[in-house]
């Protein structure tokens, strides 16, 4: 290129481009990029632009204790009403960014930053939900509230109310009857819900504290730290039997007995191997699951051809059940161990591959209690 600039002269461009295979238009741009640039005279300052004594009489004033939490907005709004104009509102922004100060200016509350719940159950009675969900009475704005506290690790509703209203009151007396009828003894049990008024009351605070119970709340306006309630409602609001409007609070409570025995006794959850909630929270699963391993194993003996994955094997149930599980990380220790750790480094859970399976759920089971 610099051989075609040196001996080119009018007209001649284009062939010698030609000839040494380089596009004219390639030339000339590379010729102007390599040519130094001409220096730039100092850009003359704008006649509208303030005089520096202006600017810090500007930001004399928006630092002002009259007007330090106000925005630049409202400073010249009041500043005209006193008939006195330093600036544009724009020009406070300019002057402002000068000085690096462009931020929230406004007096406005702080929210506090509220943890996520994070909640494990490894056993029946460890940890309860419980919410509130309208149901729709016989004429328009008219429902009714049912309650229903379910069991995390079972599923199983321990507790269920249907009454006229939202009441703090009500909602004590089912949790007190409940945790009667569940025998649960104090520091026990753990109990989760969303922040509705019922829930954050007086009166369900001290009857938590009577009894030893630990209170847990979802975060506000976070629909999914209460997941268990919600799937729960889904699944009993579209029952076949589940009327769209209920002709008395009567008839609420009686088609809510025959949900929630359903719920219970007959539907196969499929977050529990397909048992029912009463079998897990009453203890009978491993019985059953016993018996569906055996029916598999007849199958098996009689027609091994149809079993493409080999022999069946036996179905588990889940070793804890969590809200909000906490984010694991696994790195290497000495001789090969594997250790899996939330980021919270309370929580720890050590497993390897010199470990027996007999000891691994030992290790698990331990590992999780100790989260309480």
């Amino acid at each position: 290129m610099h051989a075609i600039a040196a001996v080119t002269v009018t007209g001649e461009t284009s062939a010698l481009c030609r000839s040494v295979g380089l596009a004219r238009a390639s030339f000339y741009r590379r010729r102007d990029h390599a040519a130094p640039a001409s220096p730039r005279s100092p850009k003359a300052p704008s006649p509208r632009a303030l005089a520096p004594a202006e600017c810090q009489a500007v930001l004399d004033t928006l630092h002002s204790e009259r007007f330090i939490d106000q925005s630049p907005a409202e400073v010249h709004a009041t500043l005209l009403e006193e008939r006195t104009y330093l600036c544009s509102t724009r020009t406070m922004y300019r002057v402002l960014a000068a000085a690096d100060e462009v931020r929230e200016r406004r007096d406005q509350a702080r929210h506090p930053a509220f943890a996520k719940p994070e909640l494990v159950a490894t056993a029946p009675n460890q940890i309860w939900s419980w919410d509130i969900t309208k149901l729709k009475g016989p004429a328009t704005y008219v429902y009714y509230a049912l309650y229903v506290i379910l069991d995390l690790f079972s599923r199983y509703v321990v507790g269920w109310m249907v009454a006229r209203h939202e009441r703090a009151r009500l909602a004590e007396r089912l949790i007190d009857a409940t945790c009667v009828k569940q025998g649960i003894a104090p520091h026990q049990l753990t109990i989760h819900a969303d922040r509705g008024a019922p829930m954050r009351s007086k009166l369900v605070a001290l009857l938590f504290s009577d009894l030893g119970i630990e209170a847990s709340h979802s975060r506000p306006r976070v629909s999914n730290d209460n997941p268990f309630s919600e799937s729960h409602f889904r699944t009993l609001k579209y029952r076949p039997e589940f009327p769209d409007r209920f002709g008395s609070v009567e008839h609420a409570r009686a088609v809510s007995h025959h949900l929630f025995t359903w719920y219970n006794e007959a539907h196969h959850h499929s977050g529990l191997s397909y048992l029912t909630p009463a079998d897990v929270h009453y203890g009978r699963a491993a019985t059953i699951l016993d018996v569906r391993h055996q029916a598999r194993l007849t199958g098996y003996a009689a027609h091994p051809e149809r079993f493409v994955k080999g022999p069946p094997r036996r179905e588990t149930l889940p070793t804890a059940v969590w809200i909000n599980p906490p984010t694991k990380t696994a790195r290497e220790d000495a001789s090969g161990t594997t250790i899996v750790t939330p980021d919270d480094p309370q929580h720890g859970v050590i497993l390897g591959p010199h470990v027996p399976l007999e000891d691994r759920s030992i290790v698990l089971v331990n590992s999780v209690e100790s989260l309480h």
